[in-house]
């Protein structure tokens, strides 16, 4: 190789050590990341979750809770005229797979379908959305940070940190009006149950949290953790606390279904299990009958 030949090869590793060097070492920010158009609808994104349209507007929203596994009997509920259906993770040794069988088997169910967690975790959130859920509850919220943690999860970015993957969900809403992934993140309903004495001491800093749809004020647990009876001064006084902190921020508010009838300024509510509703369906029928004898 001769002189000029062996300055040029030189000359050239020197000039591509020296790029690359000078990539690696050019500064990178997401902060300053501006993000791309492919999932952005121009004008009003369309509202097609039925349990979104009414807790937005502040109608009345009733979930009926869900322990069997039984794909015939929860889309039995799911078609009794809830809003929404609450499949309890948290209390029940229910599996994903179930849960994603149970919602296979009424996509289009008159209720929309939802899941309470277990607890605020990146794997919980991940499975119930790829089942499915649309209303999604987190128990126990105790922090300002949990409460904005529990939303990066169910949302999709620029919002949150949701990974979009596979899941049956694709094929459960692919006709919905705008596209799924581009409207997914505007019909999402997040609730945020308040449980804990630490939870009612951060409540006003949790409900100022962006993405939150609603509080629910756990009644029975609130009792559990502040070691005071629902109708005492005491437990009344976490109830206002919880409701003040709600309705200052624009948030709904929840509680159990027999509120609704003994509280003013509920529109969000946790139905009885379905056995509840086989029960009073057996009565209500043995009843009628013995009129008719």
């Amino acid at each position: 190789m001769g002189i000029f030949t062996k300055a040029a090869v030189s000359a050239l590793m020197a000039c591509t050590v020296a790029g690359g060097a000078l990539a690696q070492e050019s500064e990178f920010l997401a902060s300053e990341w501006e993000y791309g158009p492919r999932d952005v609808i121009e004008g009003e994104v369309p509202v097609w979750n039925t349990a979104k349209q009414k807790i937005t507007a502040g109608e009345d929203l009733v979930g009926v809770t869900i322990d069997a596994t039984d794909p015939r009997t929860y889309c039995a509920a799911a078609n009794a005229g809830y809003d929404f259906t609450w499949v309890e993770m948290q209390h029940q040794a229910t599996s994903w797979e179930s849960v994603a069988r149970m919602f296979a088997s009424c996509p289009d169910a008159e209720a929309a379908h939802g899941i309470r967690l277990a607890y605020t975790d990146e794997r919980e959130a991940q499975h119930a959305l790829d089942s499915g859920a649309m209303v999604i509850v987190y128990p126990t919220i105790d922090s300002a940070d949990e409460a904005r943690e529990a939303v990066s999860w169910v949302k999709f970015p620029p919002v949150g940190r949701h990974s979009q993957g596979g899941g049956q969900r694709w094929s459960m809403y692919e006709d919905v009006e705008g596209g799924y992934r581009a409207t997914f993140n505007d019909n999402i309903v997040v609730i945020a149950m308040i449980e804990t004495m630490e939870g009612v001491e951060e409540v006003y800093d949790i409900a100022e949290v962006e993405g939150l749809d609603a509080l629910m004020i756990a009644s029975g647990d609130l009792g559990n953790f502040s070691g005071y009876a629902e109708g005492t001064p005491e437990y009344e006084s976490i109830v206002d606390r919880v409701f003040d902190a709600a309705t200052s921020n624009g948030l709904q508010v929840c509680g159990p279904l027999r509120w609704r009838a003994e509280r003013e300024g509920f529109t969000c509510f946790q139905a009885g299990n379905e056995m509840s509703l086989i029960r009073r369906g057996a009565e209500a029928e043995a009843e009628a009958t013995a009129r008719a004898e």
